[in-house]
């Protein structure tokens, strides 16, 4: 029996968030009238699109919102899900395959930056209980900080996600076309130069610091002073294009 290339991918499975939870991740950055509103955060693409308009009136509500907000959060949302709907069904590789991680937030007062690595070969993984650990290991008591690194975390994995369906994709035209299809990445060396997480961490475990970057990507948490943060948001208006 002839053996596979080293590179040969797993069976393919549906599109799906490499994590226990097929959330959505959703990020908001509207500007209406000389007002602005953004916001992050995850949504269940199983709940029905009529919802959204729901949500979006619920969250002008509570922020006291100019009413004009309503139909392009609407917009917006029901965009990013209807993107993320447009995979569904579709192939893609559960590759075993060790993915950077990068955070670099700024909520509120609190600066956030690390690196690590993440598996995505693990379906059991989940975002929010990482940034919930992050959090109690950093010390960090604003509330919004656990929820704005999960999604951060979800929109990285989100991506290669989508590129992996791609490879799907690539690959079926490859092994029509021509024998010895050769994949962008070879998943073999990657998952030889990873660490078995799951020795580390268990099941829900997916992210772990490679031993000779620890002192390079210790995590870095700053709080900015008031006048920091109005410097900050003068900056990133004046930054966006008009």
């Amino acid at each position: 029996m002839k053996s596979l290339p080293p590179y040969a991918f797993r069976a393919p499975i549906k599109f799906r968030m490499p994590t226990s939870k097929n959330l959505v991740p959703i990020r908001l950055d509207i500007e209406v009238d000389g007002h602005r509103f953004k916001d992050a955060f995850t949504w269940n693409p199983t709940d029905p699109d009529s919802e959204v308009t729901i949500f979006a009136k619920r969250t002008v509500r509570d922020l006291k919102l100019p009413p004009t907000f309503i139909s392009p959060i609407t917009q917006s949302i029901q965009t990013q899900l209807s993107e993320f709907c447009s995979f569904q069904g579709q192939d893609m590789h559960a590759r075993e395959k060790i993915l950077p991680i990068k955070l670099d937030l700024c909520v509120n007062s609190t600066v956030v930056r690390d690196q690590f690595l993440w598996d995505l070969g693990n379906f059991d993984s989940d975002p929010e209980d990482f940034a919930k650990i992050f959090c109690d290991d950093m010390n960090i008591t604003d509330p919004q900080v656990g929820p704005a690194i999960a999604v951060s975390i979800r929109e990285q994995l989100y991506e290669m996600a989508i590129q992996n369906v791609a490879f799907a994709r690539e690959y079926r035209i490859g092994k029509k076309s021509r024998r010895g299809f050769d994949p962008i990445v070879n998943s073999s060396k990657a998952s030889t130069n990873a660490l078995d997480l799951s020795k580390f961490f268990g099941s829900k475990g997916s992210a772990i610091r490679k031993r000779r970057e620890w002192d390079m990507y210790d995590p870095i948490v700053d709080i900015l002073s008031n006048e920091e943060v109005v410097a900050l948001d003068a900056r990133d208006k004046n930054s966006r294009p008009v």
